[in-house]
């Protein structure tokens, strides 16, 4: 907040508001970075570690959010939890990356990496 006194001892009620004002921010500031850490620790308890792609790397892609897009797999009890494996085409960033899709999903090739799940032979 920034309270400067600037004449001292002329206005005591002032004074005192400053001061009082001054312990309230530093109270405040204290409690904000106790919280700020406690969230940050609960946080990172569920926080997982990424998997590292490359490009031509094969992932296959989790339909659990593509119940209509999947032309010809509208049953949703028997369609398979993963569907692949696709090529990477391009890794926008460490977290999203572009794959190459078949006609036959009908999706934005550009996908999250907590969709896709690295191919195993």
């Amino acid at each position: 907040m920034g309270f400067k006194v600037k004449r001292k001892g002329k206005y005591k009620g002032a004074e005192r508001f400053v001061m009082k004002m001054k312990e309230i921010q530093e109270k405040a500031k204290v409690v904000l970075e106790k919280t700020q850490e406690e969230m940050k620790r609960y946080i990172d308890k569920k926080r997982a570690e990424v998997d590292e792609y490359k490009v031509e790397d094969l992932v296959v892609l989790s339909t659990k959010n593509l119940k209509y897009q999947m032309v010809s797999r509208r049953m949703e009890k028997l369609m398979e939890k993963f569907v692949g494996p696709y090529k990477i085409k391009k890794v926008i960033l460490s977290n999203i990356v572009e794959l190459e899709l078949p006609s036959i999903v009908k999706i934005h090739p550009v996908v999250n990496v907590s969709r896709v799940q690295r191919y195993v032979r």
